[in-house]
């Protein structure tokens, strides 16, 4: 949120005069970044009283992002490549890891209302450390904006006859205005457009299971279009499996609506566990089934259309529908290929305004408002469009798997293992004043990881060790994160105590509001942190934005932390 007037540090410390200083120049925020109808705190705790969703409300959003045909390009790419056996076995090996790991996260999210950028900073990576993962994050979005934003172009081709350049500056252009408006509208549009993507997610299938029963049967034994055989192979298997896991930082952009659930109650609980459950990493079930599906119909049209075109859902699509709606079924899947990537691309242009925002607000301690980080998302994606990253997705989605994988497992490590065995705090702290800058743990272990797991894929290990790159990095993050937290006695998750919020603060109420000494604004107690420089409490954005304070609330000039009391004027937000 851009600073309209610019705050004064003290020279030395948090003197009265700098104090006062401080205190005369208030922070003021440009108006798209204040107006938190659009902004849907995106560098910030989302507080209890924006959270006005049921549970189930929010899930039901969260999995209508998940309409996306990338899966059916990617099952269909696999299938192809490997065969039916390991293609399968890869799929289904993929969904298991991105399941399990993202159990912890989503519960953490959902918890704590915090997006996964949030959680990545107090989940063993640091406050500047987390930087590089929203790089990552972002250009997980950026990369399937592209991906389903080409396959939305390709049925507008088909069905209109839209030039391809052209087919994709529209993609790009029409979920702007719903992008814009944020969670609100996200969750309308995902509402009013689930019951027909479901009937023609559906259709399709019931068609063929009467048209061409016997399609299953010859598809369990299709040996691919490369000479991989119908057999089980360990190589097809291993670059199967890192062409799937490219799906592990879909669990960013699930989070990016769980942060909105609801506070878990006595009375609530079966079902914030369950939409929790459901939403999160459920996703890669119903991910899974369509990886599989879209194979299926891949295959079945093969022979009419080629495998070029096998491989683009509408393709696939049409002639499933064929035989029950004749000319009807172009337009048909046309408009059902439309809503799906529109579905889905709105939720990845949102999640990347968020990831963007994080990481330049960390970088430059500005922020002119997460809607202009769309432009910027959305220019990036139309850019891979526009050079035809669809032709070249196994290879890209494999060596973006490397990355992903190795970040996703340290943050799963550490909330699974490093936190109960009290390697690492029992609870996310992702304020700037209380953390390092860099965690060793997190941080160190996805960059290691990463490392040698790219090395292997480039094929510097050898022909197993390259198939098998995601399966290294994700072993390597699982075993360093804890062990590098051991090694450092965990002393790099925190600065100093937080005096405020923390487990050992009293805390009569965490959903009491105090102002903000910076911006003079009400927020929820878990979003204020004590700054010796403003001699008061900050809200979590203003402690991130402020360029000048040096740091000095993370330690006093003895080296002593810095712990002050939580002032006690409140307001009503």
């Amino acid at each position: 949120m851009t600073d309209s007037v610019d705050a004064v540090a003290p020279e030395a410390g948090p003197s009265a005069a700098g104090a006062a200083a401080h205190r005369a120049s208030r922070r003021s925020y440009a108006r798209l970044a204040a107006d938190e109808s659009r902004e849907d705190y995106s560098l910030r705790y989302a507080p209890h009283s924006y959270r006005r969703w049921s549970p189930p409300m929010v899930a039901s959003t969260a999995l209508g992002g998940i309409a996306y045909l990338a899966d059916f390009a990617i099952g269909a790419s696999i299938v192809f490549s490997y065969g039916f056996t390991s293609g399968v076995a890869s799929i289904l090996t993929a969904a298991t890891i991105i399941f399990l790991t993202g159990i912890p996260i989503a519960r953490a999210c959902a918890t704590y209302g915090l997006d996964m950028d949030l959680v990545t900073r107090g989940a063993g990576f640091g406050y500047f450390g987390s930087t590089l993962t929203s790089l990552i994050y972002a250009s997980f979005t950026f990369i399937f904006f592209a991906l389903e934003g080409s396959i939305m172009a390709q049925a507008m081709h088909q069905a209109v006859h839209i030039p391809l350049p052209v087919g994709y500056l529209l993609t790009t252009l029409i979920v702007i205005p719903i992008v814009f408006r944020g969670m609100g509208a996200l969750a309308k549009v995902q509402a009013w457009t689930q019951p027909v993507w479901l009937i023609g997610l559906v259709l399709p299938f019931v068609a063929l299971a009467f048209e061409a029963p016997e399609s299953w049967g010859a598809f369990t034994s299709f040996g691919g279009t490369e000479g991989a055989g119908s057999g089980f192979d360990w190589i097809g298997y291993g670059l199967g499996t890192g062409v799937a896991l490219s799906l592990i930082a879909q669990i960013g952009e699930q989070a990016d609506y769980l942060r909105f659930m609801p506070a878990k109650t006595e009375e609530n609980r079966r079902r914030w566990n369950l939409a929790v459950l459901a939403a999160g990493p459920g996703w890669v079930v119903i991910g899974a089934a369509k990886q599989i599906g879209g194979a299926f119909l891949a295959f079945v049209a093969l022979d009419a259309v080629g495998g070029t075109h096998a491989l683009e859902p509408i393709a696939p699509q049409i002639e499933a529908l064929k035989p029950w709606l004749g000319s009807v079924a172009l337009p048909a899947a046309a408009v059902f290929v439309v809503i799906s990537q529109i579905k889905i691309n709105v939720t990845n242009a949102y999640s990347g305004s968020l990831s963007w925002s994080n990481f330049f607000s960390r970088v430059t301690h500005r922020h002119p408002g997460r809607v202009w980080y769309i432009f910027l998302n959305l220019a990036i994606a139309l850019a891979l469009m526009e050079m035809n990253m669809f032709a070249a997705l196994n290879k890209l989605l494999g060596f973006y798997s490397n990355v992903g994988i190795a970040w996703i497992a340290a943050v799963a490590a550490d909330l699974v293992i490093n936190k109960p065995l009290g390697l690492s705090p029992k609870y996310i702290e992702f304020k700037r004043a209380y953390l390092h800058p860099v965690n060793p743990a997190g941080f160190g272990a996805m960059v290691i990881a990463s490392t040698v797991s790219i090395v292997a894929f480039f094929g510097v290990f050898g022909e197993v060790a390259e198939a098998f790159s995601t399966f290294i990095a994700c072993g390597l993050a699982l075993v360093l994160c804890p062990l590098l937290a051991w090694l450092t006695k965990g002393r790099y998750y925190l600065a100093r105590e937080n005096t405020v919020n923390g487990p050992g603060a009293e805390v009569p109420d965490l959903t009491a509001t105090h102002l903000c000494a910076s911006c003079e604004t009400a927020y929820e107690l878990p979003d204020i942190a004590d700054c010796p420089v403003r001699a008061g409490a900050v809200c979590s954005l203003c402690c991130s934005l402020d360029a000048e304070c040096g740091d000095v609330c993370r330690k006093a000039p003895t080296g002593e932390p810095v712990l002050m009391p939580l002032p006690t004027v409140t307001a009503t937000r």
